[in-house]
């Protein structure tokens, strides 16, 4: 029925939600590069690094994310999708979460106190991950 063409002038907006999902379609699409990710990290208003400024702020911590900072994150998430597996913009959580997760933790204990993300940081607490997820590879 749907084969035939009885659908060809029909937008899949106008069908019913059951059939929206039920139609296969194909895209490709272009991987994203370091400046998308930056970009993903700046530009919308509530974007990852908003949050998690925000998240901390409810500790009584203020985080100042410097953008060297937000472009090595870029960077690192770039580096994780062409080496393991390519999983777009998602892949800026895990590298987020990585960064900030001592210092989520200790938190309470830096109630008032400012810290600064530096591009050195990044690294620091970043640095190990491309290097698993390059063995996780090999494990079958």
């Amino acid at each position: 029925f749907i084969a035939s063409g009885a659908f060809q002038l029909v937008k899949p907006s106008d069908m019913i939600a059951e059939l929206q999902g039920r139609m296969p379609l194909r895209v490709n699409l272009k991987a994203l590069t370091k400046e998308d990710f930056y970009r993903i990290l700046t530009e919308p208003q509530a974007n990852l690094i908003y949050q998690n400024k925000e998240l901390m702020r409810t500790e009584d911590v203020t985080l100042d994310v410097q953008d060297e900072a937000v472009q090595e994150i870029a960077e690192v998430a770039f580096q994780a999708n062409a080496t393991v597996q390519n999983i777009g913009a998602r892949r800026l959580i895990t590298v987020v979460e990585r960064v900030l997760e001592g210092i989520a933790f200790q938190a309470p204990d830096h109630a008032g106190e400012t810290i600064a993300i530096t591009r050195d940081l990044v690294r620091e607490r970043v640095g190990d991950m491309l290097k698993t997820q390059d063995l996780q590879k090999l494990i079958i």
